[in-house]
């Protein structure tokens, strides 16, 4: 145990994981480790390079990570420079770190987009093999059939393969129009467009309200907020850190 770096209770504490006599009973009870091995009571880490884990999820410690969700508008593109001199997610964005978004969401698309400089976290989240879900509210022309719900959450075939099983709720039907809340584990180009499309219910609205368990709430769009650390912990969790 290294005499230098700064006490455990007080990094966790600054963390978001619990005041710091909570810290020690969770270090008496064997929850929290370092680098693999149980903690100590007093022991000193180095945030920037030590790798702490609570009941097996790992705790983000580096002081210059951040993470903001923002509720991206329609025709907004999802990159940091546009060469059609389109507005994009960084235009509304204004952070002291330099920070990218976490995969695509297409310009007519609207909703939650996460951005971030955590690379590892990136990769988790936009990486299929990691399957962290992502919700979205697609609004649907036309009367989407039960027969057509079915083939939806089952898989439809595009000309890029089949889709994966997807979970779906019938939120609303009224004439002319359907309102579908799908959940998929895969992110493909357009995917859940092309998925409504290949059934002849072309969507007129599609806005994305989670990524995982990050939900978009209430947030307005155009606007973000800064996650707090137990938020990034879940994010942490669902991709598997």
């Amino acid at each position: 145990m290294s005499p230098e770096g700064e006490r455990l209770q007080k990094v966790l504490a600054r963390a978001g994981i619990g005041s710091r006599r909570s810290v020690e009973d969770q270090i008496k009870a064997g929850r929290i480790t370092v680098n693999g091995h149980l903690a100590v009571l007093g022991q000193r880490i180095d945030p920037a390079k030590d790798e702490v884990a609570v009941d097996r999820s790992r705790v983000p410690l580096k002081a210059d990570l951040v993470w903001y969700l923002f509720n991206k508008p329609i025709d907004v593109v999802t990159t940091a420079a546009d060469t059609e001199g389109r507005p994009t997610v960084l235009d509304y964005v204004e952070t002291p770190q330099r920070v990218w978004p976490v995969g695509r969401l297409d310009m007519d698309s609207e909703g939650a987009l996460l951005l971030t400089n955590d690379g590892e976290l990136t990769h988790r989240l936009t990486h299929p093999r990691f399957g962290v879900p992502k919700v979205y509210l697609a609004y649907a022309r036309g009367t989407v059939g039960n027969r057509a719900l079915k083939a939806l959450a089952g898989g439809v075939r595009l000309d890029d393969g089949m889709t994966g099983p997807a979970r779906l709720r019938l939120v609303e039907r009224w004439p002319g129009g359907t309102l579908v809340e799908i959940e998929l584990r895969e992110g493909r180009n357009r995917q859940v467009r092309r998925m409504f499309e290949s059934l002849d219910h072309p969507l007129k609205r599609l806005v994305r309200t989670a990524v995982g368990p990050v939900m978009l709430g209430h947030l307005r769009p155009g606007t973000l907020r800064r996650l707090g650390h137990e938020e990034a912990r879940s994010l942490y969790r669902a991709c598997g850190l």
